[in-house]
């Protein structure tokens, strides 16, 4: 098993909070993490995984079975298949705080946004600690002596385990599109979504191909032969399943007339490249796509490292200022990010403007290559490594 960066961040949260929703998309490595922490509690825990039907038919009487089980850890595994639970959730949670010390906990695993997972934002409101788990990042899997091989097949392959782990790149791309025929064909509909899969999936690809750029619904309807309306709902449904990311375009005033569309990025890259049929990295540098490709999976790499600590942007201004990403830590303590796909990274002017508009606390430009150095204007050029390096131990504050 690779040993994941929110391990410990899991334990911790369990330690302190009374309930804890592990996040992420199918097959990510959620239920891995969650029988691991099982075992490290014994007989001192209860683990059910909702998509059984054994299960599923304990939770009959999920009340009951709760109260017979108040003092342990309990690992309620998909909950999406029984939301009506977090109903019943918030009032165990309450009882089991006044029990104090010899009260257990709750562990819920889901494989789509809170917000997605119905009633739970609202019953369980100052009751629960949200964590996402991310695909595989760079700093879990890359080596010191083999970094520039391992952060290339994580690019190309994705941070999906089951994909990066095959070192037959076909096998790779064979499980990551039947990941994607999977999601539309069973996901959606056992989400509740009345949508139609193949819209979704023409749609998807689409997006695959505008990696990174601004969205517009009314180009995406035209080509799909719907409404806007209706893509932006299909967007929000990817968005809720942690498979695409909205990022936001930076909207506090600066006193600069900005750019008021998200982006829309395909969240792993090995899932993108599935999309678009690139296998090898040679086939995934010799794309268009490439540069956003990169983009995208230095995005999700930083925020993963920023632990929910920081919100992500990016800035663009009508004159030109351009940051790909902006970490906004906290009022007026912001990092802004340049990202560049080549290996001898040269500084655009734009990236300047937006630095000195949103007067950043940081300016780093992340590159391909290895070796750390400061440029004009306060800029510094570091690896991706580096990087998310820098964001970890700052989050960690």
């Amino acid at each position: 098993m690779i040993c994941r960066d929110v391990y410990a961040i899991l334990q911790d949260r369990i330690t302190h909070f009374d309930s804890v929703a592990l996040l992420g998309p199918r097959q990510v490595g959620k239920t891995t993490l969650a029988k691991a922490i099982a075992a490290e509690h014994g007989d001192s825990c209860k683990y059910l995984d909702l998509e059984h039907m054994a299960d599923r038919r304990l939770l009959d009487d999920a009340d009951a079975y709760f109260t017979a089980h108040a003092d342990k850890l309990i690992v309620l595994d998909e909950v999406q298949r029984r939301p009506e639970i977090f109903s019943i959730l918030r009032g165990q949670i309450d009882a089991r705080r006044r029990m104090g010390a010899r009260a257990g906990k709750f562990l819920i695993l889901g494989s789509a946004s809170m917000g997605l997972l119905r009633q739970s934002s609202e019953s369980l409101a100052g009751r629960i600690s949200y964590v996402e788990l991310f695909p595989l990042s760079v700093r879990e899997i890359a080596e010191k002596d083999t970094q520039s091989a391992a952060v290339d097949k994580l690019w190309t392959q994705g941070g999906f385990p089951e994909s990066f782990l095959r070192d037959d790149g076909n096998v790779s791309m064979q499980w990551r599109l039947d990941f994607i025929q999977t999601y539309i064909e069973r996901d959606l509909p056992n989400f509740g979504f009345r949508v139609a899969g193949d819209r979704v999936e023409r749609l998807w690809r689409m997006l695959a191909n505008d990696q990174g750029e601004l969205f517009n619904a009314e180009r995406y309807a035209r080509s799909l032969g719907t409404t806007g309306h209706s893509v932006a709902r299909y967007i929000e449904i990817l968005n809720k399943l942690l498979l695409v990311r909205l990022l936001r375009p930076w909207s506090t005033d600066t006193g600069k007339r900005l750019v008021k569309s998200s982006r829309v990025y395909v969240r792993d890259s090995g899932i993108l490249h599935a999309l678009l049929n690139l296998t090898t990295v040679e086939d995934v540098k010799g794309h268009p796509v490439a540069g956003k490709s990169w983009e995208g999976f230095v995005v999700e790499n930083l925020i993963g490292a920023a632990r929910g600590r920081a919100r992500p942007y990016f800035y663009r201004s009508g004159a030109g200022a351009e940051a790909d990403l902006v970490l906004e830590f906290a009022p007026k303590r912001n990092w802004a990010f340049e990202i560049k796909l080549s290996s001898s990274p040269a500084l655009d002017r734009g990236f300047h403007h937006a630095s000195q508009d949103l007067a950043t606390e940081r300016r780093i430009i992340i590159y391909r290559g290895h070796e750390r150095f400061s440029m004009r204007g306060g800029v510094e050029a570091m690896s991706l490594m580096d990087a998310v390096t820098e964001v970890d131990a700052v989050s960690r504050l």
